[in-house]
């Protein structure tokens, strides 16, 4: 099923994990539809880079959110998040950049351990920018570099 142009509710869904260990990851109608919110979004991060981008995770039923440690209360549960690069365009860090500077409505733009973004969409969104590198540590409010410093 395609929920917009470029991404499919197949594509969504799709989890190696999911594959290897036999667990079923297929939405329910509620999360079909914020799949297409989340799938809306995705477009408009798409067209701002110019290039396809590389979703590794985006929904995750309960099950396979606990195999993969994800956490609790993850937007990825409720298929309001992804997890992506874009290497065509530049590491994660610039394309959270541009993402940042662009006026495109996201819940939360996070750079994770500076190896992907995760990004979420919601019917209220926040515009949160958070950065982790240690999960010991936690998250960090705005775009950081390792050393915990501000990143314009």
């Amino acid at each position: 099923m395609q929920l917009t142009r470029n991404y499919s509710l197949e594509q969504l869904i799709y989890s190696e994990t999911a594959q290897r260990e036999r667990i079923d990851n297929t939405p329910g109608p509620d999360i079909v539809k914020n799949l297409r919110l989340l799938a809306e979004g995705l477009e408009q991060v798409q067209v701002l880079t110019g290039f396809p981008l590389e979703i590794s995770s985006a929904y995750r039923c309960p099950e396979l959110n606990r195999r993969v440690s994800g956490a609790i209360s993850s937007q990825h549960t409720q298929g309001l998040a992804a997890d992506f690069t874009c290497p065509e365009f530049g590491p994660p860090v610039d394309v959270i950049k541009a993402i940042r500077n662009s006026g495109i409505d996201f819940d939360q733009c996070i750079l994770e351990y500076a190896k992907w973004v995760h990004i979420s969409f919601s019917t209220a969104p926040r515009g949160r920018v958070l950065t982790i590198y240690d999960p010991l540590k936690g998250y960090l409010d705005g775009l950081r570099d390792e050393d915990g410093n501000q990143i314009a």
